[in-house]
């Protein structure tokens, strides 16, 4: 096809500030139709980008018809339901993280897929990150020569900071009140821990998916300790992730910028990637890269693109599959793996704790 017809559920935040204006400029992308329960703000919305179908449910614009694919962002619980309406229509989906709240839902989401013949692609930006494919070359480089010694270890540090970094997309306020949403937890998780958890799991999702990427490691994940504060945010978990230990430091900081980067160690050096503020545009992961033979050297290469925004790249890589058929990446199979860990995490934390 030359032209995707794009339908996008949703006009909060994140659709407005990254995912509608990316998708909206992108070749090969038109974007036809828009759903929103809010009135107000979804005509603001159709009018600013000229898209000229508008609904006021998801389920409204399915039956509709007449699209090549479909982009989601709502609530964390909502969205794989949303997804779910296409996807078992056949459109390849494309939905922000998590995936799902709990693997229960997240084995529905796939169901629904294979069954309706849909595909899922989730929007782990960090993978469309410049900075991030140079640091994943270097360490599979690094594994492939044997130059750097074995992999011995997994620094995923985010204590987060400013992650807007004043970003100034024009974004519609609604005077309509938020249509209630689902909280979707794990049937064993009890109640008081359900806000925790859904924080926990939408901003760490993010550290985890990026560490098994860098590393290949598909679903050869398990948790070996957990560690958390009584806030069940702040702390560590330790991972096996395709048998190097991968250490989770979560945490918040009052920082007018953004605290993350992920370090594999070897046993000759290593290789490190800095995550930019999420929202900063233009501006991928640094990368430093140090070896200790055969003589000691500290490496700064510069990704190319050298400037460029991961949440662009992501949505031009999901209309390119769209259009050629090519696999996403960041598959609903790949992601099913990161919702399993989230719920495993969180089990052995507060079983420790005596509380499940």
């Amino acid at each position: 096809m030359e032209i995707v017809r794009l339908g996008y559920v949703g006009c909060g935040l994140m659709a407005q500030k990254v995912h509608i204006p990316n998708f909206a400029s992108t070749a090969g992308c038109g974007l036809v139709a828009v759903a929103e329960v809010r009135r107000d703000i979804r005509e603001k919305v159709a009018d600013r980008y000229g898209i000229p179908r508008r609904y006021a449910s998801a389920r409204e614009m399915a039956e509709a018809g007449d699209l090549d694919a479909v982009a989601v962002s709502a609530d964390y619980s909502l969205q794989g339901e949303v997804a779910m309406e296409f996807l078992k229509r056949g459109l390849p989906v494309f939905m922000e993280k998590p995936m799902a709240t709990t693997v229960a839902q997240a084995r529905r989401i796939l169901e629904a897929a294979r069954q309706g013949g849909g595909r899922l692609m989730v929007a782990y930006m960090k993978r469309y990150d410049a900075g991030n494919h140079l640091a994943r070359d270097a360490i599979r480089a690094a594994r492939q020569s044997g130059e750097l010694g074995r992999a011995r270890f997994v620094r995923a540090h985010g204590f987060c900071g400013d992650w807007t970094a004043g970003l100034d997309m024009p974004f519609e306020k609604s005077a309509e009140p938020n249509p209630p949403s689902p909280m979707a937890a794990p049937d064993w998780l009890p109640e008081k821990w359900h806000k925790p958890y859904v924080s926990y799991l939408q901003q760490y999702t993010h550290n985890i998916n990026l560490v098994r990427w860098l590393l290949d490691a598909g679903d050869n994940v398990r948790v070996r300790a957990v560690d958390l504060d009584d806030d069940g945010m702040t702390g560590l978990a330790v991972l096996e992730v395709a048998g190097v230990r991968a250490v989770i430091e979560s945490g918040g900081m009052n920082y007018h910028a953004w605290d993350e980067h992920t370090q594999v160690y070897f046993e000759h050096g290593w290789v490190r990637t800095s995550s930019p503020p999420l929202l900063l545009k233009n501006v991928p992961a640094e990368v430093d890269i140090y070896r200790a033979r055969p003589t000691r050297q500290f490496l700064r290469p510069v990704p190319q693109p050298a400037w460029m925004w991961a949440y662009k790249r992501e949505a031009e890589e999901f209309i390119r599959c769209v259009r050629t058929g090519d696999p996403f990446d960041a598959s609903g199979e790949d992601t099913l793996t990161d919702v399993r860990l989230y719920e495993e995490i969180y089990r052995t934390w507060l079983k420790g704790r005596g509380e499940v």
